[in-house]
């Protein structure tokens, strides 16, 4: 075992007047809000990437943090995956989430990647048994290795293709060995850098046919799990292909996958693509493809992917609210993408940055739920639409509605949105 974590306790719910830091004042996960546990609303996942694997280096400086597991060596791999499940125990996560780069080092041959990834899920399912965490969703990582600087699914070398969708496939099995609920594909480098060497209709193809090849191999395997898609925009290319959900979905449309994937919605790649988190998930929720969240924040003042852990909790509730009207999490659950700032270097600073962001994730869905209930907005909501009900008027055509308009004496006047009501409404519940 390991004693990374040894100053630091297992962290229960206290109450909002303790001055433990290593408590939560919000988080109490055996609460029931809305008839159903908060531990079983919110579905916590601790991200292995950021938590475990990420040196502390940022754009202008590498590496911060000395971790005794960082290192090219399966006995690093099995250290590493010690310290994860002795967090995810201390802070009673249920779940935890990784990518195949995360968990194993790379090898010199694609089959030596394999056999440690087929070793650490062999840890992984006797740590799960052991404690009772469970996996929310793997993942591959397609976008840091250098063969993947063209993209992987997207990529113009056939042999890249290929390794990638091997690469996939091995990490299906895992996911499905570990009984993980999701699979997550991110297409971090699925995008061109210039259009002078790209070729649109052929990577879109490219693209259309791996995730069709992703779908069939769920089946064949029996995975129940759900696949997930996360937009992002921009950041590592100029363009990327699933720039947002509304992107995302007229891709699933296209390749006949909209009743097979759903979206796992990132509040960080939410703003980087100019829209709010709320925004996303709400669209999301009315085209029926709402998966998972990873639940972060980005510096507004920096224009790029921060991965902050959350700290504003009227954010948070508005994000929830969208969440629990679609109905609440099914397969899908709160992924912690979020990292320390590269001065924050002791163990005690990775576990309390999990508690705060689960306190402040547990403050806005009790505010949501409760505004939900209240039925304030929804009450507004309905008040706006009304002329609506019982009136089929987008069936007419336009000259049934000309002719109806042109005879009437009446002039229609607008109506207030009354935003600055609705958001003093919210402010009562945050």
């Amino acid at each position: 075992m390991t004693d990374f974590f040894a100053a630091c306790p297992s962290v229960t719910f206290e109450g909002s007047d303790t001055d433990n830091e290593f408590a939560f004042r919000h988080y109490d996960p055996e609460a029931v809000v809305m008839g159903k546990k908060l531990k079983d609303h919110l579905r916590f996942a601790i991200a292995y990437w950021h938590s475990f694997a990420w040196p502390g280096g940022d754009p202008f400086g590498g590496q911060t943090f000395e971790r005794p597991w960082f290192g090219n060596s399966m006995e690093a791999a099995r250290l590493k995956a010690d310290v994860a499940f002795d967090l995810f125990s201390r802070l009673g996560a249920p779940y935890f989430c990784f990518h195949d780069a995360d968990v194993r080092p790379e090898g010199a041959t694609f089959a030596e990647s394999e056999d440690r990834l087929k070793e650490i899920t062999d840890i992984f399912a006797a740590k799960m048994e052991e404690t009772g965490v469970k996996l929310l969703w793997g993942t591959a990582n397609l976008f840091s290795h250098r063969r993947f600087m063209a993209g992987a699914a997207t990529n113009p070398d056939p042999e890249i293709y290929a390794y990638a969708a091997a690469t996939v496939k091995s990490c299906m099995d895992a996911t499905n060995a570990l009984n993980g609920e999701n699979y997550v594909l991110w297409g971090g480098r699925e995008g061109y850098e210039t259009l002078l060497n790209t070729d649109l209709r052929r990577e879109r193809a490219q693209a259309g046919a791996f995730l069709q090849r992703v779908v069939e191999y769920k089946h064949k395997i029996g995975f129940e799990g759900t696949i997930l898609i996360e937009p992002k925009p921009q950041e590592p290319t100029k363009h990327q292909y699933d720039f947002d959900v509304a992107t995302v979905y007229g891709f699933l449309k296209e390749f006949g996958l909209e009743k097979e994937v759903k979206v796992n919605i990132e509040q960080g790649h939410a703003i980087l693509a100019g829209h709010s988190f709320e925004h996303e998930l709400a669209l999301a929720a009315s085209l029926d493809i709402l998966g998972s969240i990873d639940m972060n924040r980005n510096d507004y003042q920096s224009g790029w992917d921060t991965d902050q852990f959350p700290d504003n909790p009227r954010e948070v509730a508005l994000a929830y609210y969208e969440v629990l009207r679609a109905g609440g999490f099914t397969t899908g659950g709160t992924n912690f993408d979020a990292k320390l700032r590269r001065q924050s270097l002791d163990a005690e600073d990775l576990l309390l940055a999990h508690v705060g962001g689960m306190d402040v994730c547990a403050r806005g869905l009790m505010a949501a739920a409760a505004m939900l209930e209240d039925g304030g907005l929804e009450a507004m909501r309905a008040e706006r639409y009304a002329g609506w009900d019982n009136n089929d008027l987008t069936s007419l055509g336009l000259e049934e509605i000309h002719s109806a308009v042109r005879g009437s004496t009446h002039s229609p006047e607008p109506k207030s949105g009354r935003q600055e009501r609705l958001e003093n409404y919210v402010s009562r519940f945050v």
